[in-house]
Parts: C-alpha cells; structure tokens; sequence
C-alpha cells in the first residue's frame, strides 16, 4: 500500500470517527443540525488558521474568485446534506451501517464522475472489473447490514 493509500485509508477513517462523535454530540444538543453548525464552525476556525500559516504569498482576488464556475461555490451544501444526515442517522442506525451506505454512495458516484471526467478529474471509464467491485460492494452492503440472527 502506497503513502497516498494510507492517506485516504486514514482520512476515510477519520469521516467515520468525526461522524460517530458529532452524531452524539448531536444527541446532547438535542439537534444533528446545531453538531453539524458546530462542527462546520470548528472546522472553518481550524482551517481558516493552517491555511493562514501555510500560504505564504497566496493572495485571493476578485478575479481568481470570478475565474470560479458557479456550480463549484454550492458544494458546501453537499457537505452539510451530508454531514448533517450522519448525524441525524448514526443514532439509529448505527455508525458502521450508516458509513457502509455513505462509503457505498461515494464510490457508485465517484466512479461514475471519474468516467465522465466531471470536475476535470482523471477519466478513468467504467470496465466490466468496476461493474464486478460494485456487485461485490452492494453484496457487501447487504452482509454488513443484515441483522444475523
């Protein structure tokens, strides 16, 4: 496993780790949404500062900002449907079930966004071996979250 694949390994378990965490405190506050306001918040602060440490000579203008398509600044709010349905689910579900389900949406998504290169990212198209992985995946979906008795 290379370095890169560490790295997302880690950060895929850093979502779930995060999720699990804000859907109690979710719970304590009585709302998914007031965790999810305070999670964004925390992470806005946080980032806000790594950020204004590790870009030395990095300016944002208005025309780097005009140079942006539209459709990119509403990302943020498949972050909070996302975020905020974690911590709405996690409680009743629970949090492998649910990361089973998000990890299954990522990748039948992501796939299919590589294969069409959206977002200029590398087009990598859709072969029977990714039909094969999604088969697998969706067989594993139903392992994960069939309630054995």
């Amino acid at each position: 496993m290379n370095l890169f694949a560490l790295l997302a390994l880690s950060a895929g378990a850093c979502i779930a780790l995060q999720a699990a965490m804000n859907a109690q405190l979710g719970q304590l506050l009585g709302s998914p949404l007031l965790a999810t306001s305070f999670a964004f918040l925390s992470s806005f602060a946080l980032v806000s500062t790594v950020a204004y440490f590790n870009q030395y000579g990095t300016t944002i203008s208005a025309l780097n900002l005009s140079q942006v398509p539209w459709f990119l600044w509403c990302s943020c709010i498949f972050s909070v449907i996302g975020v905020a349905s974690f911590y709405f689910l996690i409680p009743k579900l629970g949090v492998g079930n649910v990361m089973s389900f998000a990890l299954a949406g990522q990748l039948m998504l992501s796939i299919v966004i590589s294969h069409f290169g959206w977002f200029e990212s590398p087009i990598k198209h859709i072969d029977g071996q990714k039909i094969l992985g999604i088969i697998f995946m969706i067989a594993a979906l139903v392992l994960i979250n069939k309630e054995f008795k």
